[in-house]
């Protein structure tokens, strides 16, 4: 037989079976067994039905009447009989429990048909003649398990040759979640769902298995069923991209089916598609393989770009193309500036461990082209260090294109100095510390670290910088003193006093947590600038550029450019969808110079802004972010910003930390110039923001040549905080670096109580 309808007969049901595929044949009917209850059964089965209907392969029309037809029966005996006999015809196997608990399977009659690069879904017969109550599992020796060790070694038990991955061709699951549950509910006849993907097309036997925990399998093999699969050919579909301009570009694309379901599978992904995105990236002219059907296309280019959607059909054939147009809201880079996330990583957190040991360069760089991101700076740390670090040159890799950069470099984590603080070092020319040859010989704090790789030119600073300085008020800035015990801008405290730190990261951890210390040691007059991250994908895993600084170039993109400007604060750091383009004051751009001021007076600031949001405020996503607390991620978003039933965002300016003067912007997506101006009467620091959105560096502005003391308050604050980082990092030292570290806190406390006697009073 090769293909057909069969009507088949269940006493006074009947079920109208479709049966495909090359060589189909009919398995035999599995076995009915009477002496079940039938309430639970029926409600059993109707849960499946549900799952089904949820998974994007409903029962039949006919099937679920006949269902409904054999649930009203009156005799037990028969509405049991009737359910087995209207669900087995569509069973894949047939699962037996002994009374011992010992697991046998073998294949029931349904078409065994798969679809290449595709899930199918498969009803389960279990005959639980042991009353398990524990979970059946599925496994498959033509299945790839997806296993990491934490220590980022090969695991020989999922490390495999070239040979091998012939034969794992499946992804296999037991479908377990609601409406259906975990456990076996020890009645004798219930059924559940198989999930079977397929990466090949045509003829393919595997071999399924099933158990109830370890040793339960039955003996000589009975738990394994061999089924011969025939599964049907995708289609390769070419994906033309242009840019706005009508150039072929790169860009993202995500691909479900009517049920909301991801193609290409994520689970079955190799790099340069990664597991953990439901988007794959793509250039123009390449393809993706999808199997025939209706597809939802969801494409995009980053967070300047327009996300838009459209249907495609992709037909019963091997090869189909489609054509996309990209849109953008705004174009920063012909106005000089550029976008750039010095932190994303090739391996650890949610990458393929193993047996790669994270991704190749290629990988990383086709996704920072695909989100528009001009620069990429892609840190090697503990995981996989001693692999990826071998990635690393001391310049721009050979992929960069004039637009388009990306390097590799150092993020100091998972090193003996991690809880002081991650360092983000970039531009390093060398990147072993000096007599090191392994990661345990490093330092065990933070500031010989930072001198060093100052030292070789590098530009260097704190990743992640809210970890460990948690508070609870929304104020900036506040005077809560946080514990500084964890992984964040922790040992910033003293190292900004030695110069020893260009910048500290935003957008990857709470806005408060992040500005608060950076907000009080500008107030003391010291100059570290914000830069923004992604830390992709450790705490972002949705894509790269998620956070980012945009930096303005008088010339041409190369990285030197780029880091002195990140150095220098030229620059501002945002989600992407806001915007603060050429901030000046009385005509100084930010990162440029000091403002110079005989006495005090009114400063004119200018500055363009745009920002967008959904037109709708009542959209569940805009609503869902809204809701999130200031702690809970997207830590940066404009829908944060929005003015409550508006599509309107508020621009603040601060000076020394506070609102001066706030104005508010239509946040349709249009470039508006913005002007304030404000008295300044000493020595200050100025910057716009939208809350929490984007952030500006500061212009410095210097009255009558005295340093900035912004704030009393803010170098007590500062001058505590150095012996509470000192409580919490002392026992993580080292004994024979302490004293070093010990005379290097000594200095900033010195250092914050001048300023304090210099500070006036509020």
């Amino acid at each position: 037989m090769n293909g057909g309808n069969v009507r088949v007969m269940f006493g006074v049901w009947s079920v109208t079976l479709l049966l495909t595929g090359p060589g189909f044949a009919v398995d035999p009917a599995p076995p009915i067994v009477s002496d079940v209850a039938a309430q639970p059964l029926v409600a059993q089965v109707r849960r499946l039905a549900e799952a089904m209907d949820f998974l994007g392969e409903p029962l039949s029309k006919e099937t679920l009447a006949a269902i409904d037809k054999a649930a009203a029966g009156t005799n037990d005996e028969e509405i049991v009989r009737g359910m087995q006999e209207i669900l087995d015809p569509l069973t894949l196997a047939v699962v037996e429990i002994n009374p011992e608990s010992r697991v046998k399977s073998q294949a029931g009659p349904v078409a065994k048909e798969l679809a290449q690069h595709g899930w199918r879904n498969f009803i389960v017969k279990v005959l639980n003649m042991a009353g398990v109550t524990a979970e059946l599992k599925l496994d498959s020796p033509n299945a790839q398990p997806m296993v990491r060790r934490t220590d980022n070694t090969p695991d020989p038990a999922v490390t495999i040759t070239a040979d091998q991955l012939r034969d794992r061709f499946l992804d296999v699951a037991l479908f377990n979640s609601r409406p259906l549950s975990p456990a076996l509910s020890g009645l004798k006849v219930e059924y559940r769902i198989a999930q079977i993907y397929c990466r090949d097309a045509g003829d393919r036997e595997a071999s399924i298995q099933f158990h109830v925990g370890q040793a339960t399998q039955d003996i000589g093999f009975r738990s394994d069923t061999p089924i011969l699969f025939h599964a049907r050919p995708a289609c390769q579909v070419v994906l033309h991209l242009a840019d706005t301009d009508g150039s072929p570009t790169t860009g993202w694309f995500e691909f479900r089916d009517k049920f909301g379901r991801v193609y290409p599978s994520q689970t079955r992904r190799l790099a340069p598609d990664f597991f953990f995105h439901p988007q794959v990236y793509r250039g123009d002219g390449e393809s993706v393989m999808l199997p025939p059907g209706d597809y939802n296309v969801t494409y995009s280019r980053g967070p300047e770009y327009v996300i838009q959607s459209r249907s495609v059909h992709v037909p019963e054939s091997t090869a189909s193309s489609e054509s996309f147009k990209l849109k953008r809201w705004i174009h920063l880079r012909p106005m000089g500036w550029y976008s750039g996330d010095h932190h994303i990583h090739a391996a650890g957190c949610a990458h393929y461990d193993n047996p790669t040991k994270g991704v190749l360069p290629a990988d990383m760089f086709r996704h920072c082209v695909g989100e528009d991101l001009n620069i990429g700076c892609c840190l090697s740390w503990g995981p996989c260090w001693y692999y990826q670090k071998g990635f690393f040159e001391g310049k721009t890799h050979d992929l960069s294109l004039p637009n388009y950069l990306l390097r590799y470099d150092v993020e100091v984590s998972g090193f003996p100095s991690s809880h002081a603080g991650h360092l983000c070092l970039i531009r390093l020319k060398e990147d072993d510390f000096p007599g090191t040859e392994k990661i345990e010989q490093w330092p065990s704090w933070d500031l010989p670290i930072l001198q060093w790789g100052k030292k070789q030119g590098g530009v260097v600073g704190f990743s992640h910088s809210g970890a460990g300085l948690a508070c609870q008020s929304t104020e900036l800035p506040n005077l809560e003193m946080p514990k500084f015990d964890g992984i964040g801008a922790n040992e910033y405290i003293i190292d900004v006093v030695h110069d020893a730190c260009d910048f500290i990261s935003a957008v990857d951890t709470p806005i408060v947590w992040e500005l608060n210390i950076w907000y009080h040691t500008l107030n003391c007059g010291y100059r570290a600038v914000v830069s923004g991250e992604t830390d992709f994908p450790c705490v972002y895993g949705e894509r790269v550029g998620l956070g980012r600084g945009y930096v303005k170039l008088d010339g041409p993109l190369t990285f030197d450019r780029w880091a002195d400007a990140i150095k220098a604060g030229r620059s501002y750091v945002c989600d992407g969808l806001s915007h603060l383009v050429d901030f000046s004051v009385d005509g100084v751009g930010v990162g440029e110079k000091v403002l110079s001021l005989d006495a005090p007076r009114p400063v004119r600031v200018q500055t363009k802004v745009a920002a967008l949001l959904k037109e709708d405020p009542n959209d569940p996503d805009a609503v869902r972010i809204r809701g999130r607390h200031l702690q809970e991620q997207p830590y940066w978003h404009v829908e944060r910003a929005r003015i409550a039933g508006t599509r309107k965002v508020p621009v603040e300016l601060i000076v020394n930390g506070k609102v001066a003067a706030k104005k508010e912007i239509e946040a349709d997506g249009s470039l508006q110039d913005l002007s304030f101006d404000v008295p300044i009467e000493r020595s200050s620091w100025i910057a716009l923001r939208i809350f929490a959105s984007s952030h500006t560096n500061p212009v410095f502005v210097e009255v009558a040549g005295a340093p900035i003391r912004g704030s009393k308050a803010s170098a007590e604050w500062c001058r505590k905080a150095v012996d509470v980082c000192w409580q919490s990092k002392v026992n993580a030292i080292r004994a024979d670096e302490r004293p070093a570290a010990e005379a290097a806190y000594d200095v900033a406390r010195k250092a914050y109580d001048q300023i304090i006697l210099e500070s006036p009073t509020p």
